[in-house]
């Protein structure tokens, strides 16, 4: 295992950048893994990082030992806590950083599964909280359109804890390229739909598509629509997060597909 003990240190000067910068990440094409949880399901689905930082102190922790021992050991970095605290975006980390190359996908020609498309969702949290939910209901395919949240985040990626594996992520998925592509109808929400989303059948493969928090879908995808759908709110709220309406629709066509 290497040990990086000076901030001069050319790697580690390279791993400031990357954590400092999520258009350095982008231009790159890697992406940042902090955490136990996120490097055991990067380990479990695409193999070896191309670095494995780890502080000193978590080697001593029994789940970074297990990880450190399943990681060629060429690929290990050792620092110490005060330089690997600049590194990190997680107050009270565990002290384990992976960096990992982004896994790009290329467009299918045909999209005939259920998927989902997220239109300009802006906000980190939401993004990864919805590709979360799309992971769990069974999804294989979230389409990221211009203006969404960079997928490959940190912040995205702490929040879909893991989904990323699980999926496949496709980003700068514009309206005009996508479109033509589908095999399956568009559903959106909107609170002032007229068919409420439990009386729609849903049991077929449908393409979700989630809009900008505050302007909603885009033009583009609106006169692609097939299903126009409401969320029920007997409470009287005006609308929901796009992160639980995303996980009330996907698991309303898992309930269906299950009857």
């Amino acid at each position: 295992m290497k040990a990086i003990t000076s901030r001069d240190n050319p790697l580690y000067k390279r791993l400031k950048a990357l954590a400092g910068s999520t258009h350095q990440q982008r231009k790159s094409g890697h992406a940042l893994l902090e955490g136990f949880h996120l490097a055991s399901a990067y380990l479990d689905v695409a193999g070896q990082p191309e670095t494995c930082v780890v502080t000193d102190e978590a080697l001593h922790h029994p789940e970074a030992q297990a990880i450190v021992g399943r990681v060629d050991p060429a690929h290990l970095v050792s620092l110490p806590q005060a330089l690997f605290g600049q590194l990190s975006n997680v107050v009270n980390g565990v002290g384990m950083l992976f960096v990992v190359p982004k896994l790009v996908r290329a467009l299918p020609e045909c999209i005939d599964e259920t998927c989902v498309v997220l239109d300009g969702v802006q906000d980190a949290g939401n993004v990864g909280s919805i590709l979360r939910s799309a992971a769990a209901a069974g999804i294989k395919r979230v389409f990221c359109a211009p203006g969404t949240a960079y997928a490959w985040s940190s912040k995205v990626l702490r929040s879909a804890m893991g989904a990323h594996f699980l999926l496949d992520v496709h980003e700068d998925a514009a309206a005009e390229t996508l479109i033509p592509r589908l095999a399956v109808p568009v559903a959106i929400t909107d609170s002032h739909a007229a068919s409420p989303l439990y009386d729609c059948d849903l049991s077929g493969p449908i393409a979700w598509v989630f809009g900008n928090e505050g302007a909603g879908v885009s033009p583009a995808w609106r006169a692609a629509v097939s299903y126009w759908l409401s969320i029920p709110q007997p409470g009287g709220m005006e609308s929901l997060n796009v992160a639980a309406a995303a996980a009330i629709c996907l698991f309303e066509q898992c309930r269906q597909q299950r009857a």
